[in-house]
């Protein structure tokens, strides 16, 4: 599945999301291993949630229902962000992994609010 097909496949916030989503899936993997099911199953629909809300709002025809995908993947980015500080404040995540995970995730939200921003100035002209 090399060949670009989707819209999403060429835009740098889903290949962001894309890249860094793996270390978090791993990290809910560990967290099944000590038996915090709730914890790594809200971690995976959070993650999953900002590569599916850009992927789903590129294919929306107009540019408002696009922001709007665009929101809700950046909302998830706080999700993931709030389940990672919970984790953290309780003992279960350390050192820099856990910081380069939350450096990337407010990279994420920034790249998003910035398209939304575009696309909002787009629509207005």
């Amino acid at each position: 599945m090399n060949e670009k097909q989707f819209r999403f496949q060429d835009m740098e916030i889903w290949k962001h999301a894309a890249e860094f989503s793996p270390a978090l899936f791993s990290l809910a993997d560990q967290l099944e291993t000590r038996r915090m099911f709730r914890f790594a199953e809200q971690l995976r629909g959070a993650t999953l949630s900002i590569t599916n809300n850009i992927a789903e709002g590129s294919g929306s025809i107009s540019e408002v229902d696009f922001a709007n995908f665009l929101n809700t993947a950046r909302r998830s980015t706080f999700e993931v962000a709030n389940v990672l500080f919970l984790l953290g404040n309780n003992g279960y995540l350390k050192g820099p992994d856990f910081a380069e995970i939350l450096t990337q995730l407010e990279q994420e939200s920034k790249m998003l609010l910035a398209f939304m921003r575009t696309l909002k100035s787009s629509n207005a002209k």
